[in-house]
C-alpha cells in the first residue's frame, strides 16, 4: 500500500499532523511533505488548516472514505496469506464500551494474546456512543458496546446477555429494603452512569415502557464509570443502577447488595459492531473465538 495514504490516514484520523508523527515514527516535516505529495496528485486540499487545528475536506473525507476500504482489504490478504502457513498475526484495534472493556473483555483478550502471540491488540474504551464514532472515523476496526440503540450504518452481533441491577451498600440505610416498587424507586435517591452510555440509554427505554421518564426519577449524580459510582456508594446513603456483571465481587463479599424492583426488569445484550459489509480478517477470528471462550 502506497505509504503516502498511511501518512494521510493517520493525520485524518487523529487530525493532527503531530501525533501522526508520533503514531509513524517519522518527522513532521515528512508528514507534511507526504500530504503535500497527495494534494498535488489529486489537485485538492485534502485538509483546511485554520490556526492550529485542521479538519477534512470534502475531498479529504472522500480519500478517508477508500483508504478505509482499502486497509481493510490489505488487512484481510494479510490474514488469509498468514492462515495458508497457519501463522496468525497483525493488528488488532478493537473499542469496547467501558462495563465491557473493564468486566468482560480483559481476561478473554488475555487467553487469546496468549494463544497468538503475534498479533498486536489495542483497546480503545469509552461510552457505547464514544466506540460507534470510533468505527466510523476507522479509529478501531471492531467494537464490543452495551445497550440497544442502533445505527443503519453499523453491523451488530449479539454475544452475551446482561442485566441491569439496583444496588447500595450494606452500610446504607438503605440496606433495610430487600424489594422496592417502581413508585418507591422515583422517590430514592440515585447514581446513574453518563449520558451516552449504554447503561443509561437501556435504562431509560425500560423505563418508558413502565411510562415513567429518566427526569422522574430523583438523580443525585451521573458519573462516567461504575467504578466511581461504587466508591460513591461507600460514602452515602443512595442507590445505584449497574450491570450485574460490575458488581459480582462485591455482592459475592457483601460489600454492596441488590434490591429487587417489582415487576421490573432491565436486560439487554452485549454486541460486537462493525461496518456493514465488513467481514473476514482477524476481527471475524476474534469473534468466532470470544463466542467459544464464553
Amino acid at each position: 500500500m502506497d505509504f503516502r495514504l498511511k501518512v494521510f490516514y493517520s493525520v485524518a484520523t487523529n487530525l493532527s499532523f503531530t501525533k501522526a508523527s508520533k503514531e509513524l515514527y517519522i518527522s513532521q516535516p515528512a508528514i507534511s511533505k507526504h500530504i503535500h505529495e497527495l494534494e498535488m496528485q489529486y489537485k485538492t486540499p485534502l485538509f483546511d488548516r485554520t490556526g492550529s487545528r485542521i479538519v477534512l475536506t470534502r475531498a479529504g473525507e472522500l480519500l478517508l472514505s477508500h483508504t478505509n476500504t482499502l486497509l481493510a482489504a490489505y488487512r484481510q490478504l494479510d490474514f488469509e496469506m498468514n492462515l495458508l502457513t497457519d501463522n496468525i498475526c497483525g493488528d488488532l484495534r478493537l473499542g469496547a464500551s467501558t462495563t465491557i472493556a473493564q468486566y468482560v473483555l480483559p481476561p478473554i483478550l488475555s487467553s487469546f494474546i496468549r494463544k497468538f502471540p503475534d498479533i498486536r491488540a489495542s483497546l480503545l474504551n469509552g461510552n457505547s456512543h464514544d466506540i460507534e464514532k470510533a468505527l466510523c472515523e476507522g479509529k478501531i476496526t471492531l467494537g464490543l458496546v452495551e445497550g440497544n440503540a442502533r445505527q443503519s450504518s453499523l453491523h451488530y452481533t449479539p454475544f452475551m446477555k446482561d442485566e441491569l441491577v439496583v444496588i447500595t451498600h450494606t452500610g446504607s440505610k438503605l440496606a433495610r429494603y430487600e424489594e422496592l416498587t417502581l413508585d418507591q424507586l422515583c422517590t430514592l435517591p440515585l447514581v446513574l452512569r453518563e449520558n451516552g452510555s449504554g447503561t443509561l440509554a437501556v435504562l431509560e427505554s425500560t423505563l418508558a415502557e413502565h411510562q415513567v421518564k429518566l427526569s422522574q426519577l430523583k438523580v443525585l449524580m451521573q458519573l462516567g464509570s461504575t467504578e466511581s459510582i461504587k466508591l460513591f456508594l461507600e460514602n452515602s446513603d443512595a442507590l445505584a443502577i449497574v450491570s450485574v456483571r460490575a458488581v459480582t465481587r462485591e455482592l459475592m463479599s457483601g460489600v454492596l447488595k441488590v434490591i429487587d424492583i417489582t415487576d421490573f426488569s432491565a436486560e439487554r445484550m452485549f454486541s460486537f459492531v462493525q461496518l456493514q459489509g465488513q467481514s473476514g480478517g482477524l476481527e471475524e477470528s476474534f469473534i468466532r473465538y470470544m463466542q467459544a471462550y464464553k
